[in-house]
């Protein structure tokens, strides 16, 4: 074991026994080359192994931090988004907008950041909502906070001649009793869900203050209405340390 090796696990342990907890400093690079007796660049390197890790962050001020845990969201895919579930949340400021319901359901705040743009989707979801090679499509964006803290990004992409001049086009935080999309005539009777575990972009990490070594669960739903027509693609990333998934699945 090298020092610098030595100090990560002496510290990865005081982590773990709880003798350092979340959102906790750690020694200052003084305090453990005293303590250690090695040099700054080998403390430096110890506690670079566990910010590797992420079990360690860096604050403001450049100091180091026990990573705080984000206390996790439970998400029910089996029934969210389900029709039942929008005829049901028709009442106060969350009615039709089952992310915000369920987020309120659990005692906390929901917040979210829009945007409004044309543009040409992502081959994949471009192949998703049939749209011919240069075609374009409407981009709502949302960051998606909690009691002020970032938890996902959402990005839904819509055939641009089945939602011009409804309102998906505000990009303001909009919602109606049933969903939007139904409210303007564009009923969704079938999901399609996709799901990919990775490692985040750099804009992703960005965005969503991740600490490094966060997976991320993208998720992508595509919508269809009646006839087998895509109405909408939805591609959600999940930061792994702020959301738990739950499916029931009937046997029968």
């Amino acid at each position: 074991m090298t020092k610098a090796q030595e100090i990560a696990a002496d510290l990865r342990e005081r982590i773990e026994s709880g003798s350092l907890t979340p959102g906790d400093p750690l020694p200052s690079e003084s305090q453990m080359m005293k303590e250690y007796g090695y040099s700054r660049e080998t403390v430096r390197a110890g506690v670079r192994a566990l910010v590797d890790e992420g079990l360690v962050v860096t604050g403001q001020g450049q100091g180091k931090y026990v990573r705080e845990d984000y206390p996790p969201v439970v998400w029910n895919w089996s029934t969210l988004e389900s029709r039942s579930r929008h005829a049901n949340a028709v009442e106060g400021k969350t009615a039709g907008d089952q992310w915000a319901s369920v987020v309120t359901a659990e005692g906390k705040t929901p917040r979210q950041e829009i945007s409004v743009s044309i543009v040409q989707p992502p081959a994949h979801v471009g192949e998703a909502l049939n749209i011919a090679e240069g075609g374009l499509v409407v981009l709502r964006q949302r960051v998606r906070f909690i009691d002020n803290r970032p938890y996902a990004l959402a990005d839904s992409y819509f055939p641009q001649e089945l939602v011009a001049g409804t309102l998906l086009m505000d990009p303001r935080d909009v919602a109606a009793p049933g969903g939007v999309l139904a409210s303007v005539g564009l009923v969704q009777v079938k999901y399609r869900d996709e799901i990919a575990v990775r490692m985040p972009t750099r804009k992703e990490a960005e965005r969503l203050a991740l600490p490094a070594a966060t997976p991320v669960a993208e998720h992508t739903r595509t919508g269809y209405d009646s006839d087998g027509k895509p109405l909408r693609c939805m591609v959600t990333i999940l930061p792994g340390d702020r959301h738990k998934i739950l499916y029931e699945v009937d046997t029968n």
